[in-house]
């Protein structure tokens, strides 16, 4: 037999014609890698030791497998190293054909069943099919390449959870948008040049294709602080060519000046055009943000933050917002709220109080909020850290998507003031994502392995610290040209860099956070009580977590944060996770979800005083992001939604309403917790719930977007 009719089976069962220049090509990119060059008689040597064997076997057809062990055995002879590092890239290819199964697997669950990870996102439609399916190739990508071994061992096991794995290695978190900064004068987008507008129209229409484009090149949640704000100059000037054109047009009907009838009219029409560009814009958002998908496969997950404009326009654009949203969308007498954008009311109780200058905005934001649970509130006046900067410096720092906070940080000092004139810098900067520990998790290990407690949660600690500085070295590799309107045209501070640029020097004023799930379920595990009944432990943990945080800070200069997890399919998998390595524990791991947060146990039945209460003991020992929130169990009750905001803003909290809507889609009935219309017997409803920080759909004509842990949460709310 001749080497000549020598055939290789390769992996697809096709065959090929033996040939030595492919194990020649093999063996030096094995040796390239241990920096090792083979002289042409150790190439000769190993050729001739496998094509002696291949003969001595007396097969014509010799499988992959078998000629990958026989070059393997002839590395061994000549340089072991080079062996190794054979043998190591065939894993690697292994472990490649494994992820990818995987990949392909969960692929096909997308396309046939769905996903519903994420609120979100409709897995129904091919646009978001295509953007998950790469997301799950991302994840496994960032897995493969970017963890150590022990990293991905602690996220097996369930000890820490790296949120938004699928766009961790492209792109940063959620994010304060400078949309001002880039309207002013004009930017260029898609290569396109935008001038400023001149018309409250052309404001709304160049703001939503701003949003569209820019929020679908990060993940997390856009906000747009302070949109009233933004608005008022460019209904100034509408207002003012609505002056000049009615003006015009009666001078030239009477042939004379306007007397002073004339000018009350033209006032009067003039005014009546920009509330109802008002209207139409904000309509036009809702229809924008709620039916045109990002290309991240999603719908732009937005807030916009308003309520402290003063001037006429300003007033006219948050009382605008709060009634378009409050009416709804939809067929006549069929109307309901949309979702995005989710709105938030900056309440500053020297502004808003009863009998203060911006009352009357204040009271349609209740009359919106008893209606459709938003606006969520933000006190600027009560005993915060957020009410604390806005009384200092006057700065509002605006919630970044649905309970994400930024540290301070100044112009020239950066973390801490150069001294007492520098100033606080907020809008424009961004989060670089969340990675949430398992403290009941931790505390389990620590008892199974006889280990204090704070010694394990230090190596978690430790493990999610270099995660993060590993992550902020990587991002800052990336340029600008990843998110021009963001790192070019002024969307993000210090963003006038060139598309070629590192993004770099935009990352010291980012935030990193350190996200916390369970700590009701952590108490429990603790001493069998809830943070209802006890809470000391829980209150110590988050102390000691703080400490070490702070202690970070200082040593990396990296503006870390501690983040109350608004765990959406998180509160199921960390269910499954500990009873996996530890059971099933009463009270700790017996339900199919986890508590979010640092918020009591949603079965609790304790009143929405008593929540507020129980919550604050642990509101400034989470300001990297959170929210607290009450369930009200009255329908649509102006008054108690009007006292709860209120004694939420004296305490100084980020408030959320909490209602259980319903909308009947054959008749329009509109009925809180309903599950069969009484009014026409159709079970064709559309339900909106609080998912967390934020609204979503556990009902669209019979289906839901939300995971089958988090339903079971919120069937079982009693105080949340």
């Amino acid at each position: 037999m001749n080497i000549t009719e020598i055939y290789i089976i390769k992996k697809d069962g096709t065959l090929e014609p033996y040939n030595s220049e492919k194990i020649i090509a093999a063996v030096t990119k094995s040796a390239d890698r241990v920096m090792y060059s083979f002289k042409q008689t150790e190439y000769d040597k190993i050729v001739g030791w496998v094509e002696h064997h291949i003969l001595a076997g007396e097969e014509k057809h010799i499988p992959i497998q078998t000629m990958h062990n026989l070059v393997e055995s002839a590395l061994e002879t000549i340089k072991p190293e080079v062996a190794k590092s054979y043998r190591d890239y065939r894993n690697y290819k292994i472990d490649f054909v494994q992820m990818l199964d995987d990949v392909y697997r969960k692929a096909q669950n997308i396309m046939y069943i769905g996903d519903k990870e994420n609120s979100n996102t409709d897995s129904a439609l091919v646009a978001t099919k295509r953007s998950l399916i790469y997301n799950q190739l991302n994840k496994e990508l960032y897995k493969k390449f970017f963890l150590t071994n022990d990293e991905k061992q602690a996220i097996n096991d369930g000890y820490i959870y790296i949120h938004d794995m699928s766009a961790r290695r492209d792109t940063m978190n959620c994010c304060l948008f400078d949309m001002a900064n880039v309207l002013k004068d004009g930017f260029e987008m898609g290569n396109l040049w935008y001038n400023e507008p001149k018309t409250l129209a052309a404001a709304f229409d160049v703001i939503g294709d701003v949003v569209l484009s820019t929020a679908s090149q990060q993940y997390g949640g856009f906000t747009v602080p302070e949109i009233d704000k933004i608005l008022s100059p460019y209904a100034q000037k509408s207002y003012e060519k609505y002056i000049k054109d009615y003006t015009e047009l009666v001078q030239s009907v009477k042939g004379e000046a306007l007397s002073q009838k004339d000018e009350q009219a033209v006032e009067d029409k003039a005014v009546k055009r920009v509330k109802r560009d008002f209207e139409q814009g904000f309509q036009g958002l809702e229809y924008k943000l709620n039916s045109v998908g990002s290309s991240r496969g999603d719908y732009p997950f937005i807030t916009m933050t308003l309520g402290l404009a003063r001037d006429r326009f300003g007033k006219m654009a948050s009382i605008t917002a709060l009634e378009v949203h409050r009416d709804g969308q939809g067929k006549k007498d069929n109307k309901k709220p949309v979702l995005f954008p989710k709105l938030v009311f900056l309440y500053d109780k020297e502004l808003h109080g009863k009998g203060k200058e911006l009352y009357d905005v204040y009271k349609v934001g209740i009359d919106c909020s008893s209606k459709t649970m938003y606006p969520d509130w933000l006190s600027l006046s009560g005993d915060s850290y957020v009410a604390k900067a806005y009384q200092k410096y006057g700065v509002v720092i605006s919630p970044m998507g649905c309970r994400a906070f930024l540290s301070l940080y100044f112009e020239r000092g950066g973390m801490e003031p150069a001294d007492e004139n520098d100033k606080p810098i907020v809008v424009g900067r961004f989060n670089l994502g969340a990675i949430s520990l398992h403290l009941p998790m931790i505390l389990a290990k620590s008892r199974a392995e006889s280990k204090p407690f704070y010694e394990v949660l230090d190596r978690y600690l430790e493990m999610i610290r270099s995660l993060h500085k590993r992550t902020i070295d990587y991002l800052g590799e990336m340029r600008a040209s990843t998110n021009p309107v963001a790192y070019c045209e002024g969307g993000f501070y210090g963003g006038h860099l060139k598309p070629s640029d590192k993004i770099k020097p935009l990352l010291k004023s980012c935030t990193i956070s350190f996200g916390i799930t369970a700590l009701n379920e952590l108490q429990q595990l603790y001493n069998q009580k809830s943070i209802t009944e006890d809470g000391a432990f829980a209150v110590e943990v988050m102390e000691y977590i703080n400490n070490k945080i702070n202690k970070y800070k200082k040593e990396d200069g990296i503006l870390y944060a501690i983040y109350g997890t608004p765990a959406e399919s998180l509160c199921g998998l960390q269910v499954e996770q500990f009873r996996k390595k530890y059971g099933i524990v009463a009270n700790v791991s017996d339900k199919p979800y986890v508590s979010n947060s640092f918020h009591c146990h949603v079965s609790e039945e304790i009143s929405p005083i008593s929540k507020q209460d129980l919550e604050k003991r642990f509101w400034d020992l989470f300001n990297g992001g959170k929210i607290q929130y009450v369930r009200y169990p009255i329908a649509y009750n102006k008054e108690a939604v009007d006292s709860l905001v209120q004694r939420a803003m004296d305490m100084g909290f980020y408030e959320g309403v909490n209602l259980s809507l319903a909308y009947c889609d054959d008749c329009g009935h509109q009925e809180l917790e309903m599950e069969v219309c009484p009014k026409c017997g159709s079970k064709n409803l559309t339900k909106i719930e609080r998912m967390n920080g934020y609204l979503s759909y556990s009902r669209v004509k019979g289906d839901t977007r939300l995971n089958s842990a988090k339903m079971a949460e919120i069937k079982e709310r009693v105080s949340m």
